[in-house]
């Protein structure tokens, strides 16, 4: 991690500003498995506290893996607060895996590009949920999940870069370090 810090420092003196005042960040990690992409779809699009209760239902109901996950009726879902758009994704992952197509243990050994190229194929699972299963469960170094509101803002509050194309741009100069950067600017944010 000095190496990070050192490296992004060098580019923009906030990193060290961030790590001096608020300490090294914590970096998540969450599993590679089923259950976490699982909960990155619960996530998508609401918050993270109401994805958790959501999950901690489906797993108090039963246990979630694929084939469970698959064999579930949508009332079932329903009554466990999971929409109707929700539950066809989760459903389509669980499908995929039981089918075949997705290999969720070989992800770790493929370059970022070819987990991204396997999983957007699944309807529901989009660039963001990617981004976030890269950077937690894969720990991703050199990616800036543009797709994430708490990063944009970030970028938007820390260095006043309003427009995402721009902030992609300024974000290439981080690299190969930009999931550290958005791991520092979020710790910012949380603080």
């Amino acid at each position: 991690m000095q190496e990070a810090i050192d490296f992004l420092s060098s580019k923009n003196p906030i990193f060290r500003e961030i790590v001096e005042k608020y300490g090294l960040p914590s970096i998540p990690k969450r599993p590679q498995d089923f259950e976490t992409l699982v909960l990155l779809i619960l996530e998508q699009q609401v918050s993270i506290d109401s994805a958790k209760a959501t999950f901690l239902k489906i797993k108090n109901y039963t246990i979630c893996n694929p084939e469970n996950m698959s064999v579930l009726t949508d009332e079932e879902f329903s009554s466990l607060g999971v929409s109707r758009q929700k539950t066809k994704y989760i459903k389509i992952l669980a499908e995929a895996i039981l089918n075949k197509e997705l290999d969720i243990e070989s992800l770790a050994l493929k370059s970022a590009k070819q987990v991204r190229e396997e999983l957007i194929r699944l309807k529901g699972i989009g660039n963001w949920t990617i981004d976030i299963y890269l950077m937690f469960c894969l720990q991703e170094p050199d990616l800036i999940p543009l797709g994430d509101i708490a990063v944009v803002n970030t970028i938007k509050e820390l260095l006043n870069i309003h427009d995402k194309k721009e902030m992609e741009i300024h974000a290439e100069q981080w690299s190969p370090y930009r999931s550290y950067a958005d791991l520092f600017a979020l710790a910012l944010l949380l603080k």
